[in-house]
């Protein structure tokens, strides 16, 4: 392999790690409880969205939903929250994906709906998106280590006579 290959290789990994990393580490949405039985109620929180730049939008998907919920009321740990009651939901998980007043993501979350008497109530789903970090680390990382084999590679080698 040409080492000007090899050095854009690097170059294009550190460059994808650089944007993938940052804006999975901001954006943070979560639903609290992350289980509950039909007919309970949940809370969306996007706290990388700031109330004065409008109302967060989160999307609700599962097995039978596909519904946005409006949010006006600001978190008390920062964001927007609004609570959904899950009344005629199907039982299985739902992805909740948040779009802040600026038109930026705010991450996704799941939570899942359980019979009335099924499994407890869960502590919270503090789901950031953990893929979109570990391709920008792997993105990193393998950028780093070409460029210590590249490195490596470079030395001279020392001859006896």
């Amino acid at each position: 392999m040409k080492v000007s290959t090899a050095l854009c290789s690097a170059a294009l990994g550190v460059g994808l790690g650089t944007l993938l990393l940052p804006g999975a580490a901001l954006a943070d949405t979560t639903v609290s409880p992350a289980t509950t039985p039909v007919g309970g109620t949940v809370v969306l929180t996007a706290t990388t969205c700031n109330p004065k730049s409008g109302d967060a939008i989160f999307r609700v998907t599962g097995p039978n939903r596909d519904q946005n919920v409006r949010s006006t009321t600001a978190a008390a740990g920062g964001g927007l929250s609004a609570e959904l009651f899950t009344a005629g939901f199907t039982l299985g998980t739902y992805t909740v994906a948040a779009t802040c007043g600026d038109g930026s993501s705010a991450g996704t979350a799941t939570f899942a709906v359980t019979p009335i008497g099924g499994a407890p109530a869960g502590s919270g789903g503090d789901n950031r998106d953990t893929g979109a970090l570990a391709a920008g680390g792997t993105l990193l990382g393998t950028a780093l280590a070409g460029a210590v084999i590249l490195i490596r590679r470079r030395r001279p080698v020392s001859t006896v006579a």
